[in-house]
């Protein structure tokens, strides 16, 4: 890898990744890396995103499960396309 990674993610059935680095705009080509097995992809995100935040890697519907570090994190509760901006506005906890 000569690249530094724009997201991460730590499991190859992960659906969000996360961003590592500061000021992802809307439109920017991430650059990505699996930490399960050093594998590269790339995603395109549709809005600026904040460092720590998600990036959705596959199109979610309302139900389905978030998952990041091979761990279900969440449900989905609006449509979610590839590229975007995955938070508490479109992802809740299963806690309650």
């Amino acid at each position: 890898m000569s690249r530094v990674p724009h997201v991460l993610v730590h499991h190859k059935g992960d659906n969000v990744a996360v961003v590592v680095v500061e000021g992802v705009k809307a439109k920017e080509r991430l650059f990505g890396v699996c930490l399960d097995d050093n594998s590269e992809f790339e995603v395109t995100c549709n809005h600026d995103i904040p460092i720590g935040h998600k990036v959705a890697l596959t199109p979610m519907t309302s139900g389905d499960d978030a998952i990041k570090y091979g761990q279900v994190i969440g449900r989905i509760v609006a449509e979610v396309a590839v590229g975007d901006h995955v938070h508490t506005h479109n992802l809740k906890t299963k806690r309650w």
